[in-house]
């Protein structure tokens, strides 16, 4: 007989998923139902065991341990979890604190500027109480979305180390989530308030807006940013005027001469994660999100850095059980395939991979999938070109992303079938590289 589920109960791990079209709200499939019942069943066995209620039980240690137990038992081996870690809050508080001096460098955070009013944003707030414990009860405000609960958030509520803070434009200067100016300013307050670098931050470049080659000379006399962040739709959430593609030789080839001139040479590309309905919100702009314009450019300046953000992935839905079938049948997942055969195709050796809100959308709603897109973009780009970030503050801390990825294990059959190397342990070569190692070397930071 399945556990009833409390409305109250409070899971350490989503078991819902928020897409990235930000008008709908969050889904639960069947599968994710079905963890949501076998966690609660865990919950109430464990708990009885320790004499506590199902309440005190998952916010405690333990409490992780039941719902990656359930997701194990819904979707196969896909996370690392030892039963004795739900019997035992010392095991599991072990674990916690082996962990908690691991190197994590998220290299993608948002904010927003006091200025920003489009409340939209909030209803990812609102809507993720549903999903994040860290949300409950809280009142859903502009502040939230701000810098004061940024910090405590990134900082202080997760196992975070260092951070770099991004942006996004529009075509109305006046709705991008922040400036240039505004975004070198934070970094300043964050490392004063550390007592030590831990915050770093991109600068915008936006071709085609007005002004904007002067912008980048601007940014690297005034604000010396640490890396610069781009958008080839113009805009991630609906229409623009300014779409562009990386290989326009006239556009912006002159822009890069600019980054190598200046030493900056990180350059991060939003790439993929359309939202839902895109072909007809965003129909002239959508294919601009592809990555067929991003071997040309690679190859064309080795002295670059393309790091590409949400690694491409197609789409910021949850996989469809279409999505699912054709992977597990061909191995194929949309645009992160071509993405990782940039290497063996071309050559270049200068394309990375991040994994933001690609890994928090895929690691609660399909994890068989999840460990698909790291098994292949770790085969095809090497594991040292595959990068940490998580697209918070707009969903909260990201210690469950990080709790998750450090559990997560390429299940042997997909190993066998496709050619992938495990993932291995929450503190080994591979995951200390994506969690930080990597990053720390692009950026320069002594770990």
């Amino acid at each position: 007989m399945r556990s009833k589920i409390d409305e109250l109960d409070i899971f350490p791990i989503p078991l819902k998923t928020i897409p990235a079209d930000e008008s709908a709200s969050p889904r639960q499939s069947f599968f994710q139902m079905q963890v949501e019942c076998l966690a609660g069943e865990f919950a109430d066995k464990y708990a009885k065991m320790l004499g506590l209620s199902r309440r005190e039980f998952l916010s405690g240690a333990c409490g992780s341990a039941v719902v990656f137990m359930a997701m194990n038992s819904v979707f196969g081996d896909c996370f690392s979890v030892d039963v004795a870690e739900a019997a035992d809050p010392a095991k599991a508080q072990d674990r916690q604190k082996a962990l908690t001096g691991q190197f994590i460098f998220d290299i993608q955070t948002h904010f927003v500027s006091p200025e920003f009013d489009s409340t939209w944003m909030l209803q990812l707030r609102e809507r993720g109480k549903k999903w994040n414990p860290e949300l409950q009860g809280e009142k859903v405000d502009m502040e939230k979305i701000r810098f004061e609960n940024f910090y405590r958030e990134i900082f202080e509520g997760s196992d975070t180390k260092m951070a770099v803070l991004s942006s996004a434009p529009d075509d109305d200067p006046k709705k991008w989530f922040l400036h240039n100016d505004e975004m070198a300013k934070a970094r300043e307050r964050v490392n004063q308030r550390a007592g030590r670098k831990v915050f770093l931050t991109h600068a915008l470049v936006t071709p085609g807006h007005p002004n904007w080659l002067e912008e980048i000379d601007r940014a690297v006399s005034e604000y010396k940013p640490d890396a610069w962040k781009g958008y080839t739709v113009g805009s991630p959430f609906k229409e623009s005027k300014y779409p562009w593609r990386l290989d326009d030789e006239k556009l912006m080839y002159p822009a890069y001469e600019k980054m190598v001139k200046s030493g900056i040479t990180n350059l991060c590309i939003h790439k993929g994660l359309l939202p839902g309905g895109y072909e007809s919100k965003m129909s002239k702009t959508w294919q601009y999100a592809k990555v067929d314009d991003l071997s040309k450019a690679a190859k064309d300046w080795p002295q670059l850095n393309f790091l590409i953000y949400h690694s491409a992935l197609k789409s910021g839905e949850e996989p469809s059980q279409q999505d699912i079938q054709e992977f597990e049948k061909t191995g194929y997942i949309p645009w992160i395939t071509e993405l990782a055969a940039m290497p063996e195709k071309t050559g270049v050796t200068n394309v990375y991979a991040e994994l933001g809100s690609v890994f928090a959308i895929t690691a609660v709603s399909a994890p068989k999938y999840c460990a698909g897109i790291l098994g292949t973009l770790i085969k095809g780009l090497g594991a040292d070109h595959v990068l940490w970030g998580t697209d918070s503050v707009w969903y909260g801390s990201p210690q469950w992303q990080i709790e998750a990825f450090r559990r997560l294990e390429i299940p042997e059959d997909l190993q066998q079938k496709f050619g992938f190397t495990p993932l291995g342990p929450a503190d080994g070569k591979t995951k200390t590289m994506i969690f930080g190692e990597t990053s720390a070397k692009l950026y320069k930071v002594k770990v």
